[in-house]
């Protein structure tokens, strides 16, 4: 074979190369490169393109009891959830900003049911902090759903832009909450985050703020 020839020893080689980048492009460099796509979904791009280059013998192998990473399937929510996409609300309020703070979950189906809402006090954090935590809680509830399809929907457009790559996470206390949200997000066949309005998030608003009297009502 020649050299720079498009056999299947450099198409190998290709999906090493992209299997390696996939691992250990820093979150930073992919959120300069790809501003419109969240680090976890390039990552989740390159190993598919590895995986599609690689010779069939050395393809990812998918176990029947886990579920896919890999696949953009929409069957993966369990039980009367199969097949659909679930929409995700979160809140985070902080009373001081850094306070008293709490989060709050709802998750509905495609019709705008409420499947399960949950509220959690957070103690005393920055209403930053409290966003990214409400998220995680979000996102932590709807794994046990499934892994399909994930509409997500935040009134804080900072958090918002910063899982979508087009902000830089800088501040010390946001980076590991920001890595922790893209690590949960790759566990989905596929989502979509976007900013609303404060009015189409009130519920979980309420659940957030629901989640701080009900701790000092209990004491």
């Amino acid at each position: 074979m020649s050299r720079g020839g498009t056999g299947s020893g450099s198409r190998g080689e290709a999906g090493s190369i992209l299997r390696i980048l996939a691992v250990k492009l820093p979150d930073d460099v992919l959120a300069d490169c790809f501003h419109d796509v969240s680090p976890g979904e390039v990552r989740r791009l390159l190993r598919e393109t590895a995986d599609a280059l690689a010779p069939p013998e050395k393809r990812e192998r998918k176990a029947t009891s886990q579920p896919s990473l890999w696949q953009n399937s929409a069957e993966d929510w369990q039980g009367a959830l199969r097949g659909r996409t679930l929409h995700l609300y979160t809140d985070g309020a902080s009373r001081g900003n850094p306070g008293e703070a709490g989060a709050g979950v709802a998750i509905c189906d495609e019709e705008g049911n409420e499947l399960a809402a949950a509220g959690k006090y957070l103690g005393q954090c920055t209403n930053n902090e409290a966003e990214y935590r409400a998220l995680l809680l979000g996102l932590s509830r709807c794994g046990e759903l499934g892994r399909g399809r994930l509409k997500i929907h935040l009134d804080s457009e900072l958090i918002v832009k910063q899982v979508l790559g087009a902000y830089r996470v800088k501040h010390p206390n946001l980076l590991p909450l920001f890595k922790k949200v893209q690590q949960l997000l790759t566990g989905f066949a596929s989502y979509t985050i976007r900013h609303v309005r404060r009015e189409h998030n009130s519920r979980a608003d309420q659940l957030a703020n629901e989640a701080i009297d009900d701790h000092f009502s209990s004491r």
